[in-house]
């Protein structure tokens, strides 16, 4: 796929505007977003995500068009849930329902950016090593695993990580909000308020988030542009479905153990294809292996019918017993 550098320039500058704007009716006027709201702009983010993708399909064909919703449907699926962290971490730091907004606005921005660069970086990695694939797959069969065994019955807490507690040494920071302000001058000396302590907090979780879900992205697609407008999408339609969820995202209860089947699935298609076109010496004498490989129809077609299915029998267990759902402290 040939994307010329205005392509890459009038793409970021059009994500840019679109979260300019939305930035700008958060500041206008600081409010509590109703589940009205929240479902317009869902449906708005969704939308131009369709629109992008039949973009693709018209300039580039259905295969890249096929890879770019692939990936969008993953990465957006894997980010509902991260929202349960997301709901742990406005709560722990009890961030007033007015500015929650702004916090999931400015956190998944400086989220995006470190997903480029990231992006970039794996991007290099693969058209230099076409053997990483074996890693890549080894660890999401890895993470699938991890994730089936979670056991959400159990009560989260959020620790705060590396990142944050850098900021806390080199900052101080103010015990209470003030406003949507992120930083604040106190007898001349300058704080840091919890509102910039969580927005961090959401970006570099996020950024962690993306450990999986990038490499989730690349066996679904090897296009670097189709990869970061997956995931610029999918993030920019994430905060709406925060507020759009809500209580919903408790009822979710087989959610995990879906991901975790897509997450294997992505992971057995990457090392099949590493065999495919295997060049490492030791491995059948730098040969090819003669395996079959997975195409981005099929796997389109398996991460919707997981997806719904696994919706459905959260809904239906749910329905049968109310206790099952999980319980996650958050107030909206």
């Amino acid at each position: 796929m040939n994307v010329p550098a205005w392509m890459w320039i009038a793409t970021i500058g059009g994500l840019l505007v679109l979260l300019a704007v939305d930035l700008v009716i958060v500041d206008r006027k600081p409010h509590e977003v109703t589940i009205g709201e929240a479902a317009r702009w869902v449906i708005f983010y969704v939308a131009m995500a369709a629109v992008f993708g039949l973009g693709i399909w018209y300039f580039s064909g259905g295969q890249y068009a096929t890879e770019f919703f692939a990936g969008y449907i993953t990465e957006y699926s894997l980010s509902v849930d991260n929202l349960f962290i997301f709901l742990i971490i406005m709560t722990t730091f009890k961030v007033p329902a007015i500015h929650q907004h702004k916090v999931l606005l400015i956190g998944i921005l400086l989220a995006l950016v470190m997903r480029g660069i990231f992006i970039a970086a794996g991007a290099a990695l693969i058209s230099q090593f076409s053997w990483v694939f074996f890693i890549f797959g080894a660890f999401l069969i890895y993470t699938g695993w991890q994730l089936a065994r979670e056991n959400h019955d159990e009560e989260e807490e959020y620790k705060e990580n590396l990142m944050l507690r850098m900021v806390r040494k080199v900052f101080p920071v103010t015990d209470d909000f003030h406003g949507s302000n992120s930083f604040i001058k106190i007898d001349g000396k300058r704080y840091v308020t919890p509102m910039f302590i969580v927005m961090v907090a959401i970006g570099s979780t996020d950024l962690l988030f993306a450990l999986d879900s990038i490499p989730a992205i690349f066996g679904l697609t090897k296009e670097p542009f189709l990869v970061f407008t997956a995931n610029a999408f999918a993030l920019m339609g994430l905060r709406q479905l925060y507020f759009l969820l809500g209580g919903l995202l408790a009822k979710l209860v087989y959610l995990s153990i879906g991901l975790s089947v897509i997450l294997g699935f992505i992971g057995v298609k990457l090392i099949l294809e590493a065999l495919h076109t295997n060049n490492l010496p030791f491995l059948n004498g730098g040969e090819p292996f003669h395996v079959p490989t997975i195409g981005i129809e099929v796997s389109l077609s398996v991460i919707i019918g997981v997806l719904a299915i696994t919706t459905i029998a959260s809904l239906l267990k749910v329905r049968r017993d109310p206790e099952a759902a999980k319980h996650v402290g958050a107030n909206h």
